[in-house]
């Protein structure tokens, strides 16, 4: 690895009680970001997603998960058993000298074993402990189990997902998991600045099914507005058109007309200057309750050329439009390349991939991979040491 650079976490220890995603997730955007971030794991088992195809092999068949790397650079890694009592105790010493302890086991897991933040505080008063779970800590669902696929399936996200007249369908990106992890990345950093004010530290409650309402406040406020629950639209908008996904005559591709000059501009592309004037079509408003006829009058323009001349149009006028990617697209797209968010990442049996980088530019610090993902308690010895316990 290159010379690592001061982030502005540089300084800040995190101890990861994490598994799979959410957990991981903010423990990745602390390490990104400069802290030392160590996962905590099981000798036996350690993170599932360890676990996780597709894997890279090394000539003499050492494979790595692609999907744990992802979420893992930057990161140390120590094993501990939490049935040793004497594993257990340093652990807990280890503990006390963290800024944050970030985990998401289930509810009451880790209080089992001295872990939970009620002990931890009393020797560390300016701990940020930060609990991912489904459901959060209390209440009737707080021992519920849950995944990403349930979370979005309780929260209503699956309700307003996919076409209309077919079944609700699950968003291809794990939204509850990762949003999760975010408002409890942006939590933990709000505490820390709290703490270092106060000396005082913060219990953190972050749900997944809480994350995922508070990234929905168009549906929730659709619905306390006018009673009516949001329904599946495609990839159509309620208060919008056209906003929506559209075929050429080869693949298909999304437009987004937001305001009335915008939707003069397709007019004007599409070669239909009559619909600007349809008082059907007058407004912002009127377009979006008769989307599904101005849809229908479009596309059959739209079937006439292929995806990319209409692309090309429409960039000309300043109509927000683009091509229907798959990631393989997307990924050896110039524009990606030359925005410096890919990056090469070494993995411990010495075979490479590429990772998406951290993906906000912050002046004075530029994004680097310092460590590479850890084997499972690969720095045990050397962090116990490190941090003097």
């Amino acid at each position: 690895m290159s010379q690592r650079k001061q982030g502005p976490l540089a300084g800040i220890k995190v101890l990861e009680f994490g598994q799979i995603a959410a957990g991981p997730f903010a423990g990745l955007l602390f390490a990104d970001l400069g802290a030392d971030v160590v996962k905590v794991e099981r000798p036996d088992v350690g993170d599932s997603m360890r676990e996780w195809p597709p894997f890279f092999s090394n000539e003499d068949g050492e494979a790595y998960s692609s999907n744990f790397s992802s979420l893992n650079r930057n990161k140390r890694s120590i094993a501990v058993d939490f049935k040793s009592a004497d594993q257990l105790a340093r652990l807990q010493a280890l503990c006390a000298k963290a800024d944050v302890i970030v985990e998401n086991y289930r509810p009451g897991v880790l209080k089992k074993f001295g872990l939970g933040y009620e002990t931890l505080v009393k020797s560390n008063p300016k701990l940020v402990y930060c609990s991912i779970s489904g459901y959060g800590q209390e209440g009737i669902y707080s021992q519920k189990g849950a995944f990403d696929v349930t979370i979005q399936a309780i929260s209503g996200l699956m309700s307003v997902t996919g076409e209309e007249q077919g079944e609700p369908v699950k968003c291809g990106v794990p939204v509850a998991d990762f949003v999760a992890g975010l408002y409890g990345a942006y939590s933990v950093v709000a505490a820390i600045l709290q703490a270092s004010q106060t000396g005082v530290g913060s219990y953190i409650d972050c749900s997944m099914l809480g994350s995922v309402l508070g990234i929905s406040a168009l549906q929730t406020s659709e619905y306390y507005g006018n009673g009516i629950a949001p329904k599946r639209l495609g990839s159509a908008h309620p208060r919008n058109a056209p906003y929506q996904g559209y075929h050429g005559s080869d693949k298909p591709f999304v437009i987004a007309a937001g305001n009335d000059k915008l939707w003069r501009e397709v007019c004007a592309v599409a070669e239909l200057p009559a619909l600007a004037d349809d008082p059907r079509f007058a407004n912002q408003t009127l377009r979006a309750r008769h989307q599904k006829e101005l849809a229908a009058l479009l596309q059959e323009v739209f079937r006439s050329k292929t995806a990319g001349e209409w692309l090309e149009l429409f960039d000309a006028r300043g109509v927000p439009c683009a091509p229907i990617n798959t990631f393989e697209d997307i990924l050896a797209d110039k524009a990606v390349a030359e925005s410096g968010l890919l990056h090469e990442l070494q993995l411990p049996n010495q075979t490479r991939t590429t990772t998406v980088g951290y993906p906000v530019k912050l002046s004075g610090y530029d994004f680097q991979i310092y460590r590479q993902p850890p084997l499972k308690g690969e720095h045990t010895a050397e962090l116990f040491d490190e941090w003097g316990v």
